[in-house]
C-alpha cells in the first residue's frame, strides 16, 4: 500500500510535464515494461513511434526491479503501453493507475493469452506469443495513426516472417530430442521446453522458487539425485538471477557431467527478439547433442 501511495505522490508530481512532451514530438510513445516486447514495438512502428523499453538490462534482476521518477514520466507521457501481467510486473500496473492517460492502450500480454497469476509468467518463450502481441500492437498502432495502417500491416508481416527459422529450430529440436529428460532451478524456459516436447523434471521445485518459497526438502533431494545420477540430460539455469541454491545445483550438475545452459529472462542489447531465441535454442541444441554421445 505504501509503494502505491509514493508512485501515485511522484505520478502526480510529473505528470503534467509529461503531458507537455507528448505534444512535442508527432510520434506515438510506447513504453514496453520487457525489452523484448520494446523490441517488437520498434520493428512494427519504425520512424511513427518513440519506444522506451524499462527492463533492458541483462545485469538486473527482474525480481528485484524498483520504479523512479523518469519512469513514472515517461509512462505517464505514452500512448500505447506492454506489460507482461501474470504478476510478473505488477509495478507497471501501479504506474499506470497512478498516471492515468485518456485514450491510453494498453496491451496485457497475459489478458490477451488467457493467463493469470500463478501462471508461468514467462510468456514469451511461449511459441505462439510473439504473433499474438505483435498483431494486438499493430491494431493499437494504426488505431492511434490510420495515416500509417499500411505500413503497421507491411511490418507486421515482415516481424511474422522473421519467426519462421524460430519456428523450424524448435521442429527440428523436437523431432531430434522429444521425450528427453532435463530439468530447471526455476520455469523460465518452461513454455518453450513444452514446445520441445522434452520431458522436465523437477517441477515442484521450480515452482518454489518462482513463487520465492523455499522448496521442500524432498524435492530438493529428488533434484540432486536426478543430477548426480544422470536421470537428467540438460540443467536449464536463470543466469540472470545469482543464489547459493542455484549455483550448488550448477556445481553438482558440472560434477556429474550433466551439460550446463544459462537461459536469461532479457534480451541482449543488439539483437532481434528471433534471434535471442534462436541463440537459445542453438546453446540448448548444443548441449543435448553433447549429452546424447
Amino acid at each position: 500500500m505504501r509503494a502505491t501511495r509514493r508512485i501515485a505522490i511522484a505520478a502526480g508530481m510529473v505528470l503534467a510535464s509529461a503531458m507537455g512532451a507528448v505534444s512535442d514530438d508527432a510520434r506515438i510513445g510506447v513504453v514496453a515494461a520487457e525489452n523484448f516486447y520494446g523490441d517488437v514495438a520498434r520493428q512494427l512502428g519504425g520512424d511513427h513511434t518513440a519506444v522506451i523499453s524499462i527492463l533492458n538490462n541483462r545485469d538486473q534482476d527482474p525480481h528485484l526491479f524498483e520504479t523512479t521518477p523518469s519512469i513514472i514520466r515517461q509512462t505517464a507521457a505514452a500512448g500505447i503501453v506492454i506489460l507482461n501481467g501474470a504478476g510478473y510486473d505488477p509495478w507497471m500496473q501501479k504506474l499506470l493507475d497512478a498516471a492515468p492517460r485518456p485514450g491510453r492502450s494498453v496491451i496485457n500480454v497475459a489478458n490477451i493469452l488467457g493467463k493469470a497469476a500463478g501462471d508461468n509468467p514467462h510468456l514469451w518463450f511461449d511459441p505462439p506469443t510473439m504473433p499474438a502481441v505483435a498483431k494486438a500492437l499493430a491494431t493499437a498502432l494504426w488505431q492511434a495513426d490510420p495515416e500509417h495502417k499500411a505500413d503497421y500491416e507491411a511490418r507486421l508481416n515482415t516481424f511474422v516472417a522473421s519467426l519462421s527459422p524460430l519456428a523450424k529450430k524448435i521442429a527440428e529440436i523436437r523431432g531430434k530430442y522429444g521425450g528427453v529428460p532435463v530439468t530447471a532451478t526455476e520455469p523460465v524456459f518452461g513454455y518453450m521446453a513444452d514446445a520441445l516436447k522434452l520431458q522436465m523434471r523437477n517441477e515442484r521445485f521450480q515452482l518454489a522458487v518462482m513463487n520465492e518459497t523455499e522448496p521442500a526438502a524432498r524435492d530438493l533431494a529428488a533434484f540432486e539425485n536426478d543430477l548426480r545420477t544422470g536421470k537428467v540430460k540438460v540443467l536449464l539455469y536463470n543466469n540472470q538471477v545469482t543464489d547459493n541454491l542455484s549455483s550448488r545445483l550448477v556445481d553438482i550438475a558440472r560434477s556429474a557431467n550433466v551439460a550446463v545452459v544459462g537461459i536469461s529472462e532479457t534480451q541482449p542489447a543488439g539483437v532481434s527478439f528471433a534471434d535471442w531465441m534462436l541463440s537459445e535454442l542453438d546453446a540448448l541444441d548444443k548441449a543435448l547433442q553433447s549429452s546424447s554421445k
